[in-house]
């Protein structure tokens, strides 16, 4: 006796469903999410004051744009070296920022696992689908 749950084969998961769970999964989350935007505003500003970065085709202090961008481009976890940090705090502020972008990523990410999720639920493809 087969016990698997049996599903529709013309079911289709809709996208606007899916990214109608995945803009509530994160507005639910948003306290977090701003959280994380403000440490990440936080870290970039003691970059700029305390870390050190330097542009490395000039070797002058960047300015807070090019500071700003370092701060982004190593919390998206991309890291391309034009603008670097020289003093030892402002190593471990890139590695707090490289872990804060790991963090924010895998929330975005499950947000976005789970609004595929519910959708398929929604469209007949979970298990714990009611009918």
């Amino acid at each position: 006796m087969d016990n698997a749950p049996k599903h529709d084969v013309r079911a289709q998961i809709r996208p606007r469903h899916a990214i109608a769970e995945f803009s509530r999964v994160l507005w639910h989350l948003r306290s977090i999410l701003t959280s994380l935007l403000v440490l990440f505003l936080i870290l970039s500003v003691t970059m700029y004051y305390v870390g050190g970065a330097i542009d490395t085709s000039t070797r002058v202090h960047s300015s807070f744009g090019e500071t700003f961008y370092f701060c982004a481009i190593t919390a998206l976890t991309i890291g391309y070296g034009d603008v670097i940090p020289t003093t030892a705090l402002g190593r471990i502020v890139a590695v707090l920022l490289g872990m804060l972008g790991l963090l924010t990523t895998g929330v975005v990410t499950g947000c976005a696992v789970y609004g595929i999720q519910m959708a398929a639920q929604r469209a007949g493809f979970h298990p714990g689908t009611r009918g």
